[in-house]
């Protein structure tokens, strides 16, 4: 059988009801609640013209409303579209755009103001759903919209209306989730999962820690033996990896821990009132200020209810792992390795010599560049494929399709992102790191061809190249390397982030800028991001 995301969440609300669903500042709803608050959102949407494959942007932080919201789509066969809050109105412009979003949920009211800069801009959006207060912005775009476009403006807490059972038409499998990721130039990109190869690979068959299951029945059985997991899911929901664990513990019957945004005194005070079991963050961005409270407080706070923490997304550095075992020796730490583009790809570890490996798995091979497998024990570099249930390709772009996710002459897709590795004799995949000039911090991925452009639009600046420093917080962070226009005067560091907040959101800015003579290039103009490197690394600026 195909399993459907929102068939799944039913068959366990409908086997354990009694059972909290989620925790949010002090309220619990149970799986029976849940799923009737769901229902209503869904009836709210569906009654004002949102079906079947309609894409729907959710410009939300965490909240009660933003977990309702994404099963009310899914239980309407509509289409969820994660959208990064931190996004400039040029970026949420764009992905508003490409998305095709038919309608947008949105709260805050400097995100109403966002929406309401652009909407006219945006042509496929229909409907606005505010949940709250309505911004007068927002009205007076409505108003201001030309030709005669007419845009609706709901009320989100009109749900509260509307019927709460289920009469939804019959689901299949086949329908959509799209997750944006960030792209090579810098662009998002709509990733297409299908919902059962959704289930089956981003949350391992419904079963992280077995076999997968086989069809509803077995769901419905085994989630009453599972225990009820306090899982604190720490990373925002419009996040990839976010997603991933919500659904994967909705699916065991878990009790999924929220909060509004990521506040490490907030976490430790909620792992012992709410009794935590796992707590999820991203790398050493939330790790290392969650180990700082930790030993803070780790004679005033009962920690003994949290056995593990697991961290996807980002780097997570032996130092922050060592402190939260100095604070909690019996802790288990995951590292979890995938990617919106592949899903849960098993764990990562680092063995004694520092590198990152892979055990040996069915779920990943290493390829050469005409695809063909790389024997173990090589020593070949090579590129790390992910073979089976892999996304449908990228929306609205077909020749990045081709290139990521190709088809073998066997008949089996996989997926290549860029990232390169070794394949032991023992089978397992040792991790090199990501081909592109992608830089990640704190788990946002920043690409230096956009931060590029952005900076080449500074009056003073005649090239420049971006690059990762370390960073002891965000593993890494922007840094950019410059070469002044003839005549022009050393700009300051506050000149140029200012310049570039107008077009990138704040993690995108440059952090560390380093002046140089010439911007070293190849004959044919190619960037050399090794020797940008090094000077980056050599004489910085940094804040």
């Amino acid at each position: 059988m195909k399993f459907n995301l929102a068939d799944v969440f039913e068959t366990v609300a409908d086997s354990v009801p009694e059972r909290i669903a989620l925790s949010y500042q002090g309220r619990q709803i149970s799986y029976a609640e849940l799923d009737k608050l769901s229902n209503q959102v869904a009836h709210l949407l569906s009654d004002n013209g949102i079906g079947a494959f309609d894409n729907v942007a959710l410009f939300l932080k965490n909240s009660v409303e933003h977990v309702t919201s994404l099963l009310g789509l899914l239980k309407i066969r509509a289409v969820p579209v994660n959208v990064n809050y931190r996004y400039t109105n040029a970026e949420l412009q764009y992905i508003f755009d490409n998305s095709d979003s038919r309608a947008i949920i949105v709260e805050l009211p400097e995100h109403q103001r966002s929406v309401a800069a652009i909407l006219a801009d945006v042509p496929t959006v229909r409907t606005v759903f505010v949940i709250g207060e309505i911004v007068d912005e927002l009205h007076q775009a409505v108003a201001d919209l030309p030709g005669g476009r007419l845009v609706e403006v709901v009320s989100f807490s009109d749900y509260e209306a509307k019927p709460d059972h289920r009469d939804f038409e019959p689901r299949n499998g086949e329908e959509l989730y799209l997750l944006y990721t960030g792209g090579t130039t810098g662009y998002p990109k709509g990733v297409m999962w299908q919902h059962d190869d959704f289930f089956r690979k981003p949350l391992s068959g419904g079963n992280p820690y077995g076999e997968a299951r086989k069809d509803l029945e077995e769901i419905g059985t085994a989630v009453k033996d599972f225990p009820s997991i306090a899982f604190l899911l720490a990373a925002p929901l419009m996040h990839g990896a976010a997603s991933y664990s919500l659904f994967t513990f909705f699916t065991l019957g878990g009790r999924l821990v929220i909060q509004r945004d990521f506040d490490p005194a907030a976490i430790v005070t909620e792992v012992e009132k709410e009794k935590v079991n796992i707590v999820l963050i991203v790398g050493d961005a939330m790790g290392l200020p969650l180990v700082e409270e930790m030993e803070k407080r780790k004679d005033e706070v009962d920690l003994s209810s949290m056995f593990s923490i697991t961290s996807g997304g980002a780097i997570w550095s032996q130092h922050v792992r060592d402190r939260m075992l100095a604070v909690k020796p019996d802790l288990v730490l995951r590292d979890n390795f995938g990617a919106s583009e592949s899903g849960n790809d098993g764990e990562i570890m680092m063995d004694e010599n520092g590198h990152l490996k892979v055990p040996p798995t069915d779920k990943m091979m290493v390829v050469d560049e005409k695809l063909n497998k790389i024997a173990p024990g090589s020593g070949e570099v090579g590129y790390i494929a992910r073979i089976g249930n892999v996304p449908l390709g990228y929306y609205k772009d077909p020749e990045k399709t081709a290139k990521t996710f190709p088809t073998l002459p066997d008949g089996t897709r996989i997926s290549i992102l860029g990232d390169m590795g070794t394949v032991e004799a023992d089978g397992s995949i040792v991790f090199l790191g990501r081909g592109s000039q992608c830089i990640n911090t704190g788990g946002e991925k920043v690409y230096a061809e956009e931060v590029e452009a952005v900076l080449h639009a500074h009056p003073a600046i005649a090239d420049a190249l971006v690059v990762p420093v370390p960073d002891e917080k965000y593993g890494q962070r922007v840094a950019a390397v410059i070469a002044l226009a003839e005549g022009a005067e050393e700009p300051s560091l506050e000149d140029i982030q200012e310049h570039c907040r107008a077009d990138l959101a704040r993690y995108k800015v440059p952090r560390t800028v380093v002046f140089v003579d010439e911007v070293k290039r190849t004959p044919a103009g190619k960037a050399d991001y090794r020797w940008a490197k090094a000077e980056a690394a050599k004489e910085s600026t940094a804040v």
